[in-house]
């Protein structure tokens, strides 16, 4: 028998049992799928011979994760490729606000928001490997911040409607909007600018890479780690009880508090309330494209983006944040879209590439929005249409049917507004603990949160070997 177990193979599943394998404790993984990886999975889904990443796609988190720092990627054969144009916003006429790696090349292409572009964002970027233990590590205790923290920290609590109307010009606007938007939350809210923040800072400083090949081989890089250390993954075993784990201890769930309070039965008790609370934030409606060649963008620059935020200036992100929100759905959606094939021949036969792109919507939404997704890509990019030899469409509702985690749609495993970003599930001293002793949560609907950055599982894994007295 084991000596721990971890429900849920995915990237902070994965990352709290090979936390638990180092330490020295035999460790089994069950996962409910028959294939492994949660959101970070890659499959035909279109054609053959066409590999599209089934959820994650781009990773800005993995290359800022102290977790991932500890793993040796490269040599388990997980090889990341960095765009040039790390992301753009196209706009209407032929024009693109582009993120390249340097700030100064940026900010020269922002015009009259050139200085001031250049004064938010070079500090963060040479003080970002201060910020980050800060923003992907534990919530509590809460250190004093240091100088960095608490510039990024001021900034960052203000919503981001207010933060890019401090640009002049559409393309600066939009470039913060856009990358706030990942918040899924409206960009008036308190904690968006946060998101933007940090995103963009992050395009600077280490880049938002693709995985050559798809993002399973991430997924396959790390049990290729764990199996090294003795621990095994067992896929098609649905855990459906607590019961089912018998006496093991530690307990590590990657699993959202709704399916933990079905787990646990009715061993909860009134510990259950909270969870019961617990928020989800709006859903995705997805599609995946096999195409005869690149998209055809009208400003150039886009040609060169591993990933766009497609959609109009500041305002018309504003309402399409603010529809979803309300539960209504966006005439005009904003997307994320992502093109690998700029850095990753190997996604598509020759000459041929995959387009890969989401909006938001309603939480539970079973409405197909591919004809209002290709119609704001062919609004920036005219003749899009054209290339498409197929299609793959999952709204909101299959994806929750794919991965069970993702409640409603949401790929966030929550909403991330100010409460629940503190207070994520509930409001405990140690998030990861739960009411029943030597069972812990260590899904996206803990601290950090969302992403493939595998903090949820690596800090979940510490708070277990802390009650072991291992270090």
């Amino acid at each position: 028998m084991a000596d721990a177990i971890v429900v849920g193979s995915g990237p902070n599943g994965l990352a709290a049992a090979l936390t638990l394998a180092r330490a020295g404790l035999s460790v089994d993984v069950y996962e409910g799928a028959e294939t492994p990886g949660g959101g970070c999975r890659t499959a035909e889904l279109t054609l053959p011979g066409f590999r599209h990443d089934v959820c994650s796609a781009v990773h800005p988190l993995l290359v800022s994760s102290p977790f991932f720092r500890s793993v040796d990627l490269e040599g388990l054969g997980v090889h990341l490729r960095t765009p040039r144009v790390q992301f753009a916003h196209p706009l209407d006429g032929g024009r693109a606000a582009v993120v390249v790696s340097s700030v100064t090349e940026t900010a020269a292409t922002l015009g009259s928001d050139e200085r001031a572009y250049r004064r938010l964002f070079a500090p963060l970027v040479a003080e970002l490997d201060r910020i980050l233990p800060a923003l992907l590590g534990p919530i509590r205790p809460w250190p004093p911040p240091p100088v960095a923290m608490a510039r990024f920290g001021l900034r960052g609590l203000v919503p981001a409607s207010r933060l890019a109307r401090r640009f002049k010009t559409e393309e600066a606007r939009a470039l913060v909007a856009g990358a706030a938007a990942h918040s899924m939350l409206p960009l008036s809210s308190p904690l968006t600018s946060s998101f933007g923040l940090l995103f963009v800072t992050v395009a600077h400083a280490l880049g938002w890479p693709v995985v050559e090949g798809g993002s399973a081989r991430i997924v396959e890089g790390l049990i290729d780690e764990l199996e090294s250390f003795g621990g095994r993954v067992h896929t098609g075993r649905r855990v459906k009880s607590l019961d089912e784990l018998g006496s093991v201890s530690p307990v590590l769930l990657d699993v959202t508090p709704r399916q933990f309070v079905d787990l646990a039965g009715g061993r909860l008790g009134r510990a259950r309330r909270p969870l019961e609370r617990f928020r989800y934030g709006p859903g995705v409606c997805k599609v995946d494209w096999a195409l005869s060649g690149p998209v055809p963008w009208e400003a150039e620059a886009c040609r060169e983006a591993g990933t766009l935020h497609v959609c109009g200036p500041l305002e018309e992100v504003e309402r399409s944040e603010v529809e979803v929100n309300a539960g209504r759905h966006a005439e005009r959606p904003f997307c994320l879209v992502a093109q690998p094939g700029v850095v990753d021949p190997t996604r598509a036969p020759d000459g041929h590439h995959t387009l890969w792109g989401y909006c938001h919507v309603p939480s539970g939404s079973a409405t197909d929005m591919t004809e209002a997704i290709e119609a704001q890509i062919e609004r920036f990019a005219p003749g899009f249409g054209r290339l498409v030899l197929a299609r793959s469409t999952m709204t909101a509702v299959e994806m929750e049917a794919y991965n069970p985690n993702y409640i409603g749609g949401d790929i966030n495993g929550g909403r991330s507004d100010l409460r629940q970003s503190v207070l994520r599930p509930s409001a405990r001293w140690d998030p990861y603990r739960t009411a029943l002793p030597g069972v812990f949560l260590c899904s996206a609907s803990t601290p950090p949160g969302g992403g493939v950055h595998g903090m949820c599982g690596m800090l979940a894994a510490r708070s277990a070997l802390a009650d072991l007295g291992t270090p």
